[in-house]
């Protein structure tokens, strides 16, 4: 069976990646989104193995020290992690998978597969990104300026990936993100291996 691919999605908080990656999941076959690993506690509405797997400091180092995470982040007291079982189990069967993380991550991720497509979504502006996290309403002024730094450090790493999508309008952004996965598809790596039987009948 043709091996899956890995896509890497990052970019920078308040550009639209999430409702992408969840429409993409949602209107393309065989692609699934890899569910972290994460020591926090669940926040409301949060459900176990949908948004994340949640378990115990304990269960997440023991699970580190069998070199379990394709890779792993500490963000303030709380670990996350990629399991790297699940993600080599779902690339065998022919499922394309996508790891949602920041560039930190993907940098991980990159050294270890290097055969992973890197995918950033870029805002259209610095003045929408500005207005999309003051409509989160939930952060104070001084919050969302911290945000907006962190923004255009995330944003200065966009050479480190194959493609860059700009969420202006979301239907195209969303159609670009259908592209790329198609054209990741259709590969000669990919086709060959699919179309065996057709090239050597072809070729005789």
């Amino acid at each position: 069976m043709n091996k899956g691919t890995l896509f890497v999605i990052s970019a920078p908080s308040g550009a639209g990646k999430t409702s992408l990656i969840k429409a993409l999941v949602e209107t393309t076959k065989q692609i699934v989104v890899s569910v972290s690993y994460t020591t926090r506690v669940p926040r409301p509405g949060e459900k176990n193995g949908v948004n994340y797997h949640f378990v115990k400091q304990d269960d997440f180092m023991e699970m580190l020290t069998r070199n379990l995470f394709l890779e792993h982040a500490q963000v303030y007291d709380n670990y996350y992690g990629t399991s790297q079982p699940w993600l080599a189990q779902q690339l065998n069967h022919g499922e394309d998978v996508i790891l949602e993380i920041d560039w930190q991550g993907a940098q991980q991720v990159r050294r270890l597969k290097p055969d992973c497509v890197g995918i950033f979504i870029l805002p259209p502006s610095r003045t929408v990104l500005a207005q999309r996290l003051q409509k989160r309403g939930q952060d104070r002024e001084e919050v969302i300026a911290k945000r907006m730094r962190s923004a255009i450090e995330d944003i200065s790493h966009y050479v480190e990936y194959d493609y860059l999508v700009v969420n202006d309008d979301f239907t195209q952004a969303l159609q670009e993100l259908q592209t790329i996965v198609y054209a990741q598809r259709l590969t000669q790596l990919k086709q060959a291996p699919r179309l065996e039987k057709l090239i050597t009948e072809l070729l005789q």
